[in-house]
This record gives C-alpha cells, sequence and structure tokens, in this order.
C-alpha cells in the first residue's frame, strides 16, 4: 500500500516536472559588450549605454523595453537643468548609480563595475577617471539644441 502511494507520488512528480520543463521561456535578448577603450566616450556609449537608452539617448534601446522602468531620456539633461548640461550630476550616476534604477541594484549592470569607485591610488581609477568624463563629454554631445 505504501509502495503504491509512494509510485503514484513520484508519477505525478515527474509528469508535473515534464509539464514544466516544457513551459515556453521568455524571450531573452542578449547583446554582447566588449571592452571599450577609455579614450572613446562615443565608442563606449555605443557599447555600455545604446543598448538601453538607444543610440540618440532617448530611453528607445533594444533592451528598454525588458527594463521594470524605461531608461531615461538622456537627450533633455540639458532642458531639465535650465539649459546647463548636468556635468557634475553625470559625473556621479556613472560613478556611483541611481536611487531610482531600473536594475537590481544602484549600478548600470554593463557598466558599473568599470566607472564605479576605485582605490584613488590605483591605475584602474585613473582609467574610470578617463571613461567618466569622455563619456559626459558625449553625453553632452547628444542634448537636444
Amino acid at each position: 500500500m505504501v509502495r503504491n502511494i509512494f509510485l503514484a507520488a513520484l508519477a505525478v512528480t515527474a509528469v508535473a516536472g515534464i509539464g514544466y520543463a516544457n513551459q515556453p521561456t521568455a524571450k531573452t535578448v542578449v547583446i554582447s559588450v566588449s571592452r571599450t577603450p577609455a579614450t572613446s566616450g562615443r565608442q563606449m556609449y555605443m557599447n555600455y549605454c545604446a543598448p538601453c537608452h538607444g543610440v540618440d539617448g532617448r530611453g528607445r534601446g533594444p533592451m528598454a523595453a525588458a527594463l521594470k522602468k524605461q531608461p531615461a531620456d538622456l537627450a533633455l539633461l540639458s532642458r531639465m537643468n535650465g539649459g546647463k548640461f548636468p556635468a557634475s550630476h553625470v559625473v556621479s550616476v556613472l560613478q556611483f548609480g541611481t536611487a531610482n534604477s531600473s536594475h537590481r541594484n544602484s549600478a548600470m549592470p554593463v557598466w558599473g563595475p568599470m566607472f564605479g569607485t576605485a582605490d584613488p591610488t590605483s591605475i584602474a581609477s585613473n582609467v574610470r577617471v578617463l571613461r567618466i568624463s569622455n563619456l559626459s563629454q558625449y553625453l553632452q554631445t547628444l542634448q537636444e539644441k
């Protein structure tokens, strides 16, 4: 009797597992990211930012639909700050992320480790400063006129 109940439970578990395994999976968009030189703000933007923020910075990149919160329209940064590009704010976001992030944590998923804080005496810190500066300067070129 116990053996029959055990076999029945095992059969139900196997059928449930097969049914679960045959469920359609969510569509996954894969965008390959390669490390870019710190000297090219445009190339960093295209590799690290454009998948979510779009090539034009408007927040309509191919990954935008997969995010819980839509990416910011980066072309409006100057307009939303009285016509002045908020360079110090952009540097802060690049370095520390945002409080109202679309991601699980405040850092951007791809470039958080490349732009985040580091030991200020290390060479890596100098490269991060160069990356942040060049990316910030490129973002300034995307501003709506």
